[in-house]
């Protein structure tokens, strides 16, 4: 029996799941869950996650699903097929808020070493990897000021393979 993956590509842990088995080499059969479509609310994906959230996994009997708290970055979830524009001081609001968080993570954490966690990509990484690509979708690259956070974002894609990187953004 082959591991299920309810996912929708524009949540970062999905993304994030997503990567982790395409770079572990997991097969997986991908069932695509459109949050802003509600199929998260029918009653098919409900017997998989009765707390109507992705991602979920499935391994025959086996079930994997939790509720994962609301960051910032979920505030980004703005599809490129939505006709409204990003309104820029909610966006810069946004970006206020992540200012105390980028700072010591690009001055501190990042300046002493390679990754998050250990001398390689780790869990961590992958997970924060893919929150903050999310504001890149509505044209926002916030790495650009922050130079080690830029250095950890190409270690990380180069160690994970742009291929795949770009794969799981393409949402």
């Amino acid at each position: 029996m082959v591991l299920e993956l309810f996912l929708d590509l524009y949540s970062p842990p999905c993304r994030a799941i997503y990567i982790f088995t395409g770079k572990n080499s997991i097969p997986f059969e991908m069932h695509p869950v459109e949050l802003a479509q509600g199929e998260h609310l029918k009653p098919e994906f409900l017997k998989v996650n009765p707390l109507e959230k992705v991602p979920a996994l499935r391994d025959g009997n086996f079930l994997v699903a939790e509720r994962a708290p609301e960051g910032i970055a979920d505030k980004w979830l703005l599809r490129e097929d939505e006709e409204e524009p990003v309104d820029a001081v909610q966006l810069q609001q946004l970006l206020g808020k992540l200012t105390p968080a980028l700072q010591p993570l690009d001055q501190e954490v990042l300046a002493a070493r390679p990754f998050l966690a250990t001398e390689q990509v780790s869990l961590a990484d992958l997970m924060a990897f893919t929150e903050l690509m999310q504001p890149t979708a509505v044209g926002c690259d916030l790495f650009q000021d922050w130079p080690w956070l830029a250095v950890w974002r190409a270690c990380v894609e180069a160690t994970l393979g742009l291929e795949l990187v770009q794969e799981a953004h393409r949402c």
